[in-house]
């Protein structure tokens, strides 16, 4: 990998989990957005399914569809969840499938020269 990715990528990736929730929370939910983005960011306790995995942690490894909170059926259940009444399930939903989504990320750029 490219060294100026290889020195993106952790901040990409730890600013799309930790800081992106924030400001995707103040665009959709102005007036509520500390509540909102404090769910969001607790969405990323669906990492602890690395747990269950041997290694814990593998660099080389993409997450997403490799580990059980991190696959395509799960990605749907966080979709429906966002159709959901009640507001933190709605931003429960919306910050794992945003979790996806940054873990994705990190996939695509596993496989850059």
């Amino acid at each position: 990998m490219d060294g100026r990715i290889e020195f993106l990528q952790p901040i990409l990736h730890y600013g799309g989990h930790f800081i992106a929730p924030l400001l995707i929370a103040a665009a959709l939910w102005r007036s509520e957005w500390r509540r909102y983005g404090a769910v969001m960011v607790a969405a990323n306790l669906i990492d602890l399914d690395h747990l269950l995995a041997d290694p814990i942690f593998d660099p080389e490894r993409c997450s997403v569809g490799f580990h059980l909170l991190h696959g395509w059926e799960a990605g749907l259940a966080y979709l429906a969840m966002m159709l959901v009444p009640r507001w933190w399930v709605r931003a429960l939903g919306a910050g794992a499938f945003w979790h996806l989504t940054v873990d994705y990320g990190d996939c695509v750029m596993q496989t850059l020269p």
